[in-house]
């Protein structure tokens, strides 16, 4: 198998896990708060513990990826989690899947095979140096910085920061995992130990601003955190790693389109009522319950999901709704 088609196998493993952990933990927190049960129960759970390994190996399957493909095939790919997660949120609520998100799903694979036509290359083996990594945290700080300054309002600027903040994590995720397998130098050498530093502070801080973010409502500043990550990441292994895309100029076009109508898709699936019900809940704040969907038997049918992405933030569990009394 070649380093492209692994990648491409690693991300889909990857995704489908991300969805499966993040529709677990999104029932558990509306059934913890439809019976009135604390936090800590969770640690009890095997069901719980279930969903935090699966985040774990998803996670550790998107760091293999990054190994194996570039920045500009990876990342984009991990909008295949808000995919995956419909059908099986669905399955799981015993309904069936809306229009509208066929119609978002049908639209992200549609593009995303656009990319994976122009985006395959090889094994990655060029890294950022210590000088390059640092540069690029202190690029991302102070757009970070500006996006999220005092007395802006919580929304779609602060899930912008916690889309670069993720996708500069998976970048520098990269770095780390290549320059720490090549066997060309120490294990723990001072640029592999820096970078990840790096890679913890973004991770930390990508999860903090979308937590912001989210507080205005769900649907809008999802897609952007969900578009964010890849256009950061990609635009770092375009213009850092030399990596290219196949085709020359209809390749280029040809890649632009599948972007647009891959980001199109995302936005029509953050419009499904699954979602738009707990941006409701979370923008009406605590005991304003969202009316059921129409179809749904149970107010926990209509609770949506919220599907994690690859090196972001798990928001899912920090949104408990709830229900109507």
């Amino acid at each position: 198998m070649s380093a492209t088609l692994l990648a491409v196998a690693l991300s889909l493993v990857s995704a489908a896990a991300y969805a499966t952990a993040a529709v677990a933990q999104e029932r558990l927190a509306a059934r913890m708060a439809a019976t009135g049960g604390q936090v800590l129960r969770l640690l009890g759970s095997g069901a719980w513990w279930s969903s935090v390994g699966l985040n774990a190996s998803a996670a550790l399957l998107h760091v293999a990826a990054l190994k194996f493909g570039p920045l500009t095939l990876v990342q984009p790919l991990g909008a295949l989690t808000l995919v995956a997660a419909v059908p099986l949120g669905a399955r799981l609520a015993g309904r069936r899947v809306g229009r509208l998100e066929w119609r978002g799903t049908g639209l992200t694979l549609m593009g995303l095979g656009a990319l994976l036509l122009t985006a395959s290359g090889p094994e990655p083996d060029d890294t950022l140096s210590l000088g390059e990594a640092v540069t690029v945290a202190g690029v991302t700080m102070a757009v970070i910085g500006l996006l999220s300054r005092p007395g802006t309002r919580p929304g779609l600027r602060h899930a912008t920061a916690s889309g670069f903040a993720s996708g500069v994590a998976s970048a520098l995720t990269q770095t780390v995992t290549v320059a720490a397998t090549d066997r060309e130098g120490p294990l723990l050498s001072a640029r592999v130990v820096v970078v990840a530093l790096l890679v913890a502070t973004f991770a930390v801080g990508g999860l903090l601003l979308s937590q912001t973010a989210y507080r205005g409502g769900l649907g809008a500043p999802l897609a952007v955190v969900t578009l964010a990550n890849p256009v950061a990441a990609s635009a770092i292994g375009i213009a850092l790693l030399g990596e290219r895309l196949r085709g020359g100029v209809g390749g280029v076009l040809l890649a632009a389109a599948g972007a647009a109508v891959a980001a199109y898709g995302v936005v029509v699936l953050t419009r499904s009522p699954r979602v738009a019900l707990l941006g409701a809940e979370q923008a009406n704040g605590p005991g304003a319950a969202p009316e059921a969907e129409p179809g749904a038997t149970s107010w926990e049918e209509a609770a949506g999901y919220l599907p994690s992405i690859p090196v972001q933030p798990e928001p899912g569990a920090a949104l408990p709704v709830t229900p109507r009394r």
